[in-house]
């Protein structure tokens, strides 16, 4: 490939389908993850990138090799990796004695740093220290997100944002009953993050509709809220733009509610009501005299009298 004012030009057929496959899409593909830890990282936040990354196949990037990088400083290298791997996501993991077991969660747009977040682990749960049956790989969590500071608190709300960003895995047009057997659970509560991870169990129930109970899977985090480094409300309303190509076109006289009911309205001409025809009763049918007398006043012409 040749690179010409910034515009890359490929040479060969195997290079113009990875660029094409690189290329903006009206409907993009499924957000991958860059797992990563730093020059020092604990044995904690190691293990705690591991579980993530099992939670996160087949849809992210493991690094196993240390990264000499502080991104609240730089970001340069963050980016230079998400261009590479073509990444939107990332979680880094370091530790120091200012700030141990630290765990930064982060996206990009068009390969630049967007949101930023970083989160202390005060209590960590391994995935392998709970002894239940794990759901399978690639399974779509269902995200619950329960607290007021995640609808009050500007820092708190985008943190729901990203996470969501981050866990929410492909989107599908459906989802069978049966598949739907993770969730993941994040409490704000005096001024900790907890998460918890749940595997759900049909039981029978006696009836049609089973029975449901929640078993705790792993991992388990006690979250602290650290730095942030957010996106401006320009950049941030620049990023969740949609393209035009993407957007309903509206119909006239035709609306949804919030349910997603579809209403029509309809315009009628003016109805004459003379002519409906009604239920003919033997009181108020007209005799053929009548009749003959009304058609005779109608064609008889108007004189208008004049006093002499």
């Amino acid at each position: 490939m040749t690179q010409l004012d910034g515009v890359i030009k490929p040479k060969t057929k195997r290079s113009k389908r990875f660029l094409d496959k690189r290329a903006p899409k009206l409907t993009e593909d499924v957000k991958t993850t860059m797992i990563m830890k730093g020059g020092n990282a604990s044995q904690t936040v190691t293990q705690a990138l591991k579980d993530i990354y099992s939670l996160k196949k087949p849809n992210a990037v493991l690094y196993k090799k240390k990264n000499i990088t502080r991104p609240f400083e730089d970001s340069t290298s963050l980016e230079f990796f998400s261009k590479k791997t073509d990444c939107s996501l990332f979680l880094f993991g370091s530790h120091n004695k200012k700030r141990p077991n630290n765990l930064i969660f982060g996206r990009m747009f068009d390969f630049h740093l967007l949101d930023m977040v970083e989160l202390g682990v005060e209590k960590y749960v391994a995935l392998s220290e709970i002894k239940n049956s794990k759901c399978p790989e690639g399974t779509k969590p269902m995200l619950v997100f329960a607290g007021e500071a995640f609808d009050t608190d500007n820092e708190h709300k985008r943190l729901k944002s990203l996470l969501i960003d981050f866990f929410r895995g492909p989107t599908v047009s459906a989802v069978r009953l049966a598949g739907l057997e993770h969730v993941l659970h994040f409490t704000a509560l005096d001024g900790k993050i907890y998460m918890r991870s749940y595997r759900c169990v049909l039981k029978k129930s006696g009836c049609r509709t089973p029975r449901i109970e929640l078993e705790e899977m792993g991992p388990s985090f006690d979250l602290v809220l650290r730095r942030t480094h957010l996106a401006s409300d320009d950049l941030y309303k620049l990023a969740h733009r949609k393209p035009k190509a993407l957007k309903a076109k509206k119909k006239k006289n035709i609306s949804h509610n919030v349910f997603g009911t579809k209403f029509g309205r309809v315009h009628m001409q003016k109805q004459d009501l003379a002519k409906l025809q009604t239920r003919k009763m033997k009181g108020l049918r007209k005799r053929r005299g009548d009749v003959v007398a009304e058609d005779q006043d109608a064609q008889a012409p108007k004189v208008v009298k004049v006093d002499s």
